[in-house]
């Protein structure tokens, strides 16, 4: 079942994601064609149960493979988001808006106004579920045209500023205090899918790229910067999975232990990852004409986004010490257990 939705969510990215589609769309141009393809396909509603119109009734770990695709493909749409965000408003009874939502999380300021300071796919989403800080079970559903905005580092993000009457105005619901872990593991299987693709790359690189008359491959020292790519990568795909489990239950709640490996895995292996890879590929790397960029370029933004590694390590710290497990392989074995409760 699994094959089946990633091949055909495969063959529409292939068709209508290419990387001149992605670097259009980063350069400023309209994402709408793009998400019109992919709202015709129905895969932003993969995780609606099928009692809802549309709905495909996929757990979050049937749909991993979507999620590691969105992030192959470099989609430069919250497509993962979305996917997460419309099954958290069916579950709360919220009436799910049309268009593609990011997830964030965001302070009030003094006049009663709504700041999220970076919102990844800020640019480009049409709305956004954002968690309200210091009141951390509220969610809003926020439109991003009523946001007063501002450009971030990466293209597709924004920081987004609401008015108070914009708040006012928008569906709310309680449960926010998990947002963040939702979009941590929506990262995190974001991340195992940009550091595949960097790895493909790289390796493809080093059997073409001809020095001293035979490929670079071929050299020792080359060969080691490509098995330890191969380490990070296979592991951070592996913890990925795991942040995408919820005990023995097919629900989106998610295991903070868990997505706290994940993303700390994850984006541990961004760093490395990308290093080496613009190691082996040498100046062109970083050239905005070549591709690799658009890669690595996602791997230190998601790498920060909802908390880099020490955030996540710390987290995991704490569960450790706080009594919930008793040894450190208490703790190892129900982060890396997939039928722990």
């Amino acid at each position: 079942m699994e094959d089946i939705y990633a091949d055909a969510l495969r063959g529409l990215l292939e068709d209508c994601c290419t990387l001149r589609h992605v670097r259009e769309i980063e350069a400023g141009g309209p994402a709408g064609a793009l998400w019109e393809a992919i709202e015709g396909s129905g895969f932003a509603n993969a995780l609606l149960p099928e009692s809802v119109d549309d709905g495909a009734g996929l757990t979050l770990a049937d749909a991993f493979a979507l999620l590691e695709l969105c992030g192959r493909f470099a989609v430069p749409v919250p497509l993962a988001e979305t996917m997460t965000a419309r099954a958290l408003l069916a579950q709360a009874g919220v009436r799910r808006p049309g268009g593609s939502i990011a997830l964030a999380a965001g302070r009030l300021d003094a006049d009663g106004a709504l700041s999220c300071e970076r919102v990844v796919f800020g640019r480009v989403a049409d709305w956004v579920l954002a968690q309200v800080e210091g009141a951390p079970s509220r969610c809003l559903l926020l439109p991003v045209d009523a946001a007063e905005a501002t450009p971030a580092v990466a293209p597709l993000d924004a920081g987004l500023r609401w008015p108070a009457d914009a708040l006012a105005a928008a569906p709310s619901f309680e449960g926010g205090e998990a947002l963040r872990l939702h979009q941590a593991r929506l990262l995190a299987a974001q991340l195992a899918g940009a550091l595949s693709a960097v790895f493909e790359r790289t390796l493809q690189y080093a059997n073409e790229r001809q020095q001293f008359g035979r490929a670079i491959g071929k050299f020792q020292a080359i060969q080691h910067q490509l098995s330890v790519m191969a380490e990070h990568v296979f592991a951070a795909r592996m913890a990925a999975q795991m942040g995408c489990t919820a005990g023995d239950a097919p629900t989106l709640a998610p295991d903070a232990l868990r997505v706290a490996v994940a993303k700390a895995r994850t984006s541990e292996a961004a760093l490395e990852v990308a290093a080496l890879s613009h190691s082996i590929h040498g100046a062109i790397g970083f050239t905005a004409e070549f591709d690799l960029q658009v890669y690595t370029r996602r791997l230190h933004a998601w790498r920060q986004a909802a908390g880099a590694e020490s955030h996540w390590h710390d987290l995991i710290g704490t569960l450790l010490v706080d009594g919930r497990f008793e040894r450190s392989l208490d703790l190892l074995r129900a982060a890396t257990d997939p039928v722990a409760a």
